[in-house]
Order: structure tokens, then sequence, then C-alpha cells
């Protein structure tokens, strides 16, 4: 049974930091690239940052770049995403998603963890 599951998301005030977590489990975690997403109210769900698999290459969305890191453990099946300088445009849902790139292509998806940053 696939299962992705993020953990970390809170309230935070702008200016501060947070760490999520997805843990992995039911499928090769280090065949997937991985990456974290993020809906706000009323926006579409959009690509936050990338860590593929075959060498830990990362992308991110050019409004978190050298805010947000991505890395993962292969080891341990799990992904973070260490969010600095925080901001109140940064308030979303963000998902886990595991991405398979070969042949047949699918993806999996986590439930999400509430991130808000409020004063």
């Amino acid at each position: 049974q696939v299962q992705l599951v993020e953990s970390g998301g809170g309230l935070v005030q702008p200016g501060g930091s947070l760490r999520l977590s997805c843990a992995a489990s039911g499928f090769t975690f280090s065949s997937y690239a991985m990456s974290w997403y993020r809906q706000a109210p009323g926006k579409e769900r959009e690509l936050v940052a990338t860590i593929r698999s075959t060498d830990g290459r990362t992308n991110y969305a050019s409004s978190v770049k050298d805010r947000f890191t991505i890395s993962r453990d292969n080891s341990k099946n799990e992904m973070y995403l260490q969010m600095s300088s925080l901001k109140p445009e940064d308030t979303a849902v963000y998902y886990c998603n595991a991405q398979y790139v070969s042949w047949p292509q699918h993806a999996f998806w986590g439930q999400g963890t509430q991130v808000t940053v409020s004063s």
C-alpha cells in the first residue's frame, strides 16, 4: 500500500522557519523524483521544488528560491522541505509528490499539511 505522509506544518510568524517532512512507504522511494507542491485558497496547485532520483539535482520555483531547501534521505524513505524567511504568501497546503519518470509514468500524492504564515 503506497503512502506519502506529510508532517511539520503549522502556524509561524513572518520571517520564521519550518521544516516539512514526507515519509514514503509501499514503493521504491529511490526510483522516484520527489517534489513539494502547494495550494493556496482559491489558487491552483503549484510546484514548489523538485529533487531528482538519479543525481539529487534540485529545482525551485522562483518565488521560493534562496529561501527553501528540498532534500531527501533514501535510506529513510523521507523527503524534506526546509523553509526559511517565510512570508504570508507562503500560506498554503503543502503536498508531497512522488513521480516515476520512466515507463509507465505515474505519480503518488500525500494528503497535505497546512502551513500558515501570519502574525
